[in-house]
């Protein structure tokens, strides 16, 4: 499934010539593909929420039995033709596929970092992948990072990425004979602790590069903020502005997104799970800047667009659910007057 996503990333991006706007439409196509099942899942959400009020009287008829309890709300379910599971299973079919986009992603990241890499160990400038603001998509979006890929990055590459890259990605295939690299060390067979030490070797060769160190001078060195020590680089990466854009669309996506006001009905009428909900209001927002500030900037760029389309989609499920609710109590209430 990854590699069948990534060809599609591919795709996009050998018309649009940039990654970035490729993520921008990846992300866009794929909401509009699953808009049907998003569309049956929200629907299922907002009748639940509109019975939810004849339930908390159930709840409290029958706090302290909770068996008939359980009946009479399946009997109000069947009453009013709801499904519970309804709701959830559009978005349990949707999550697979999502984590699949996500490895895509970190695929085509991946072997960008390492082919960016071998380029410096050439004695090339890198052929970075611009976004507007952003120097290098494969970085974070930060003036905390150099705009080339740093050991921590490379070090997080799986054994296959690099094995692939190794055996089928590079321009030059005898600059691994050049480098005295020994691609045994690199199979899957290969133990671990022997990948790891061919691993770091080579991205020590990296790091020690004149391209490399002049790239990693710092205007700044040692910001302390008591849990760890930021550095700003000359050769920065980007403004932060993605990690603090994901973190205000996960806002925005929370408010308008009809399940989270669907619970907080829930929960606030009655008193009960109100914390919860507030704790999950600001929880996800700064998850979403801690996840963005740490990852590519490829990343943070999907997670931003998915936010937006999602919050834009919420916009129109609520429109056109409120308009398909009224055209509906309009025709009750002609039918009521002819009788």
């Amino acid at each position: 499934m990854n590699e069948f996503l990534r060809s599609i990333l591919d795709g996009i991006n050998s018309v649009f010539g940039n990654y970035g706007w490729s993520i921008i439409v990846f992300t866009f196509l794929f909401r509009l593909i699953f808009m049907p099942l998003d569309m049956k899942s929200r629907k299922s959400m907002r009748r639940m929420s509109a019975v939810q009020p004849k339930v908390l009287k159930l709840q409290e008829k029958y706090k302290n039995d909770k068996e008939k309890f359980n009946q009479k709300q399946a009997e109000l379910y069947r009453k009013e033709k709801i499904n519970p599971l309804s709701g959830c299973l559009p978005l349990l079919l949707q999550w697979p596929v999502l984590i699949a986009m996500f490895g895509a992603m970190r695929l085509v990241a991946n072997e960008n970092t390492i082919l960016q890499m071998f380029q410096v160990l050439q004695g090339q400038e890198p052929t970075l992948e611009p976004w507007l603001w952003v120097r290098n998509l494969w970085m974070a979006d930060s003036p905390f990072n150099s705009y080339l890929p740093d050991a921590t990055a490379l070090s997080m590459i799986s054994k296959d990425v690099w094995l692939d890259v190794l055996q089928n990605k590079l321009p030059d295939p005898a600059l691994i004979q050049t480098l005295g690299i020994n691609i045994e060390n690199f199979l899957p067979a290969s133990d671990n602790a022997t990948f790891q030490s061919a691993m770091t070797s080579l991205i020590g060769l990296y790091t020690n590069t004149a391209v490399y160190q002049e790239t990693m001078r710092t205007s700044v060195s040692g910001i302390n903020l008591l849990i760890t020590q930021l550095n700003v680089y000359v050769d920065w990466n980007g403004l932060f502005l993605l990690p603090l854009l994901s973190c205000a669309s996960q806002v925005l996506m929370f408010k308008f997104n009809p399940q989270s006001t669907t619970g907080a009905a829930a929960t606030g009428a009655n008193g009960k799970g109100g914390g919860m909900n507030a704790m999950m209001k600001w929880f996800f927002p700064i998850f979403s800047l801690y996840i963005c500030a740490s990852q590519n900037a490829g990343f943070s760029l999907y997670w931003v667009a998915s936010n937006i389309v999602a919050t834009s989609q919420n916009f129109f499920y609520n429109w056109y659910f409120a308009r398909q609710e009224k055209k509906q109590l309009e025709l009750e209430r002609q039918e009521g007057s002819k009788l």
